[in-house]
């Protein structure tokens, strides 16, 4: 099976872990769902905060919603004057027969001006 890897990001409005948990599932279950694939795809995945969230680790929400037995590992995005605030990014390695040309990245709401180029 090819190994692929998929990417997403959405803006928080809010430094809180709950809504940190809402939004990071919300995406870690679009990318899925567009990519029509399962947490048995999953090889593993990054997630990355920028510099201003403190309130919980984005990979807890993945935990939250039943991926328990992948990889996961969180980071902090660079802190560059001018970046778009309270953004999760995601990095996720597949198992995919999609070719990469169909592989839906998923940017939602603001996030989607951060990559206009691959955003579905």
């Amino acid at each position: 099976m090819p190994v692929r890897a998929v990417r997403g990001a959405v803006q928080l409005e809010r430094d809180e872990p709950g809504h940190m948990d809402e939004q990071v599932a919300l995406l870690l279950s679009a990318i899925l769902e567009r990519n029509g694939l399962g947490a048995d795809d999953l090889i593993s995945i990054w997630f990355t905060a920028t510099p201003d969230l403190h309130s919980d680790f984005p990979a807890a929400a993945a935990r939250g919603i039943g991926i328990t037995d992948v990889p996961l590992i969180c980071a902090q995005e660079l802190d560059i004057t001018g970046a778009m605030p309270r953004v999760v990014r995601i990095l996720a390695h597949i198992e995919s027969e999609l070719p990469r040309s169909e592989i839906a990245h998923v940017y939602l709401g603001a996030a989607a001006a951060l990559r206009k180029d691959i955003a579905q």
